[in-house]
């Protein structure tokens, strides 16, 4: 399976309007912790992969309202759901489009553990809440990232032969909430945190 996605910085105050006006849905608010790790048997950067552990919590209406999570998101009760994802390199240049394989498991201290046994290191910590919406088959996500601000992203996962048609239908929803998709930012979350200036 292959994941499309087109992200760009934008203010949600703005953002918003738009996707009521566009009659998309609401599917609901989390906070999500990412932690990504580093390989014993080579190098991610180099390589254009990742590796992470998602820890997530559902949240009530308001944002930061984590249920379970407490204000810095590194606390309190365990989380709603935790996966493992392991991203390919990137596939194109118009888009950040991906391999992807992800699964889910019952005890995020356990797959940590798995994770250190195997030698495998934790490199970084992304931290997001994220409000979600659906429109014309796409999930469009507002994402408050710390340490980087407001971000909308549009995805889909699509076979590797719909590729095109896929990042197509992403920057026409892009257009509809009134987003440049050519202002798209191909670097992750982890690696804008990275950057000397972030």
């Amino acid at each position: 399976m292959y994941e499309v996605e087109l992200k760009v910085r934008a203010e949600h105050d703005a953002v918003e309007p738009a996707l009521a006006e566009a009659d998309a849905t609401r599917v609901g608010a989390v906070v999500q912790e990412d932690t990504y790790y580093d390989a014993p048997h080579r190098n991610f950067a180099e390589t254009d992969e990742a590796l992470r552990i998602r820890r997530e919590w559902e949240t009530g209406e308001s944002t930061g309202d984590a249920g379970g999570a407490d204000a810095d998101g590194d606390g309190g009760d365990s989380p709603t759901t935790t996966r493992i994802t392991y991203k390919g390199p990137l596939l194109e240049t118009e888009s950040k489009s991906r391999e992807e394989h992800e699964t889910a498991v019952a005890d995020a201290e356990a797959a940590v553990g798995i994770f250190d046994g195997l030698g495998f290191e934790p490199a970084a910590t992304v931290r997001k809440e994220r409000e979600q919406y659906r429109l014309d088959g796409y999930a469009v996500t507002l994402d408050r990232v710390d340490g980087l601000g407001e971000f909308v992203e549009v995805e889909t996962e699509t076979d590797d032969d719909a590729i095109d048609a896929a990042r197509d239908g992403a920057m026409a929803v892009l257009d509809t909430l009134g987003l440049d998709p050519d202002a798209q930012i191909r670097t992750s979350y982890l690696g804008l945190l990275l950057e000397p200036d972030a």
